[in-house]
């Protein structure tokens, strides 16, 4: 990759972060400055920085750090939960990273050690999503919480905390975002109903489900 490549590359990734974080706050996942994100450009991590409304960020604000998380780029601080991101990049294959506070997630977070399968885009984020033991965040037992919960998994939810999801890319990283948010206030709707319990799927129609969202929309070109 030439430098003017790279330039190009950081500088559309900055613009593709700094909208994904706004977009976490005008849809209600995120409260003020809580929740970050990040994506990855070769060995570099772009990620949002530290207590700064997303709403004031500008292409000056770009922070970067590469896998060690030495600072590369940018005067802001970093995030605090970046040993949360560095941890998922180390680990998996991710290119990108959304950490939210949504409210039905964190809710659910509180309640159960794993997210019932109420439904089957379950099958989107690798089965059902587990819940991270509680730690300190910004912590490195936070980071290394996370990791077990994400074991073939691609989102997982942090105890009294809120949620984590990576993907391929940003847009995919947000919308399972959203799904996991959507599926856990179908459940938290559905389980307080007075007398009834939800239907849950079964692993055998989990696995069937699975296997067909990996085919699921418009082939790649």
């Amino acid at each position: 990759m030439t430098d003017n490549v790279r330039e190009d590359a950081i500088d559309r990734t900055w613009r593709d972060v700094v909208e994904t974080a706004r977009r976490t706050a005008a849809e209600g996942l995120v409260v003020g400055t809580s929740g970050n994100v990040s994506a990855r450009v070769g060995d570099l991590v772009l990620v949002t920085p530290s207590g700064v409304p997303y709403d004031r960020l500008t292409p000056a604000d770009t922070v970067a750090v590469d896998l060690e998380g030495r600072q590369v780029i940018g005067e802001l601080r970093p995030t605090s939960e970046l040993p949360l991101h560095l941890a998922v990049y180390r680990a998996t294959g991710a290119r990108a990273v959304v950490h939210t506070h949504a409210v039905h997630a964190t809710a659910v977070s509180t309640l159960v050690d794993e997210v019932p399968p109420v439904h089957y885009m379950t099958g989107a984020l690798g089965g059902p999503v587990r819940v991270a033991g509680y730690a300190l965040y910004g912590s490195e037992e936070l980071a290394r919480n996370l990791l077990e919960a994400l074991e073939g998994r691609s989102a997982a939810l942090l105890r009294n905390h809120g949620t984590v999801v990576y993907g391929r890319s940003l847009e995919q990283a947000y919308d399972h975002t959203a799904q996991l948010e959507w599926m856990c206030r179908l459940w938290l709707l559905a389980s307080s109903v007075p007398g009834r319990t939800p239907t849950l799927l079964t692993p055998e129609a989990l696995t069937e489900a699975t296997a067909r969202l990996r085919t699921y929309g418009q082939p790649s070109p």
